[in-house]
């Protein structure tokens, strides 16, 4: 699953702790999202898109292999 939170943190003018510390995470975990090597909770994804004023939807993208 790939997502979009690099490109709309960097957009809001926002660190990775920034991030973090609105969504009540560590700047590694963000990293770790950004990076692909971590699927983050429900409610963590929520917390995202919230914060990066988007949706669930916009903000992950499944890969075509992953939606079978």
């Amino acid at each position: 699953m790939k997502n979009l939170i690099r490109e709309l943190r960097t957009d809001l003018g926002l660190t990775q702790e920034e991030l973090a510390h609105l969504c009540d995470v560590s700047r590694q975990t963000i990293n770790a999202i950004e990076n692909n090597k971590y699927n983050p909770t429900l409610l963590l994804a929520i917390k995202l898109a919230k914060v990066l004023d988007t949706t669930v939807e916009e903000l992950f993208i499944i890969d075509d292999d992953e939606a079978e």
